[in-house]
């Protein structure tokens, strides 16, 4: 169980953007704000996927995910935050976080497409925002269960239409020491950078979260707008992102830099494949007193494994 002290509980951020996320979610919103942030709930109707290609679509009145895992509870998901541009305890970053600033905001989009443009948070938000309930599996060997608000990336990158050579997806957080005070340390590359491959970034799946409990996102998990890959480990779901590039070559991500022999580009999580420092066959889910056998793309196999056909996931890790 993860164990919060109550003063270092973080207020809901206040966001000049928060009527236009309240109204986008609408219903799905009402329902979810049901959900006790002290992870108390009654019994609720069991989740029913909504898309054709498996994709967990949930109803916000859900509590658990598609494999019936409870959600992780609100207070865990906002106060157990791995976010080192604030600092690497995970208990610490919500306090340190709580004054940054989150609006205005502009994502970048550009490299090999036809239509580049910078995206404001109204501009983000007249994506149809909709919740996806997706376990978070941290390299670290723990986990959650998120029900996440947000739209596919897909949508995006289909308003900048890229180009024929364009094979990878390159995303850049922000990069503002004042206000994330991790980034004065000069142990990592800042600012923190990830990539996809373009079908990986195109799969239905793959999500650029705004919200999660029917709540805008707090500066801890990645506000205003950050990237969900929910059969990666945790750590290719970049926060806060102001860029987002569409390039020829794979990129090099901050953890690639910094450990080449640890971290590779895919990620891909896989019980099969340890860490050399650890396994990676069971995590630990939090809130839970003993762990659980992983699943191999954190249970996103049907989907995903397509992907990957004929590579060797050991060498591609």
């Amino acid at each position: 169980m993860v164990k919060i002290n109550p003063s270092e509980i973080t207020p809901e951020h206040v966001y000049i953007s928060r009527r236009k996320f309240m109204v986008g979610l609408g219903a799905l919103v009402a329902g979810s704000l049901a959900l006790s942030a002290c992870g108390k709930q009654d019994p609720l109707p069991s989740p029913t996927p909504a898309r054709a290609n498996g994709t967990a679509t949930l109803s916000p009145s859900a509590n658990t995910d598609e494999l019936g895992d409870k959600l992780t509870s609100y207070d865990a998901i906002t106060n157990y935050n791995n976010y080192y541009e604030f600092s690497i305890r995970k208990e610490q970053v919500a306090r340190l976080a709580q004054d940054f600033k989150t609006s205005p905001w502009a994502v970048q989009v550009g490299g090999l497409v036809h239509k580049p443009k910078t995206f404001d948070l109204d501009d983000l938000f007249k994506f149809t925002q909709e919740e996806q309930i997706y376990r978070l599996r941290c390299v670290e060997a723990w986990s959650m269960v998120i029900p996440w608000a947000g739209f596919p990336l897909a949508k995006l990158l289909q308003e900048v239409e890229p180009m024929a050579k364009a094979r990878y997806v390159r995303f850049e957080t922000l990069y503002d020491p004042e206000q994330m005070p991790g980034q004065k340390s000069g142990g990592y590359n800042w600012p923190y950078v990830e990539g996809l491959r373009l079908d990986e970034a195109m799969l239905d799946l793959t999500l650029l979260a705004t919200g999660l409990y029917g709540k805008p996102l707090l500066p801890q998990n990645g506000a205003p707008v950050r990237l969900v890959v929910p059969w990666k480990y945790g750590f290719k779901s970049i926060k806060s992102v102001v860029k987002i590039d569409l390039v020829e070559e794979m990129p090099t991500s901050l953890w690639m830099a910094a450990a080449p022999r640890e971290y590779g580009f895919y990620a891909n999580v896989n019980p099969g494949v340890s860490h050399p420092r650890w396994s990676q066959a069971t995590e630990r889910r939090i809130g839970e007193n003993k762990r659980r056998q992983t699943l191999k793309f954190n249970g996103y196999a049907e989907q995903v494994a397509h992907l990957y056909t004929g590579m060797d996931l050991k060498q591609w890790y």
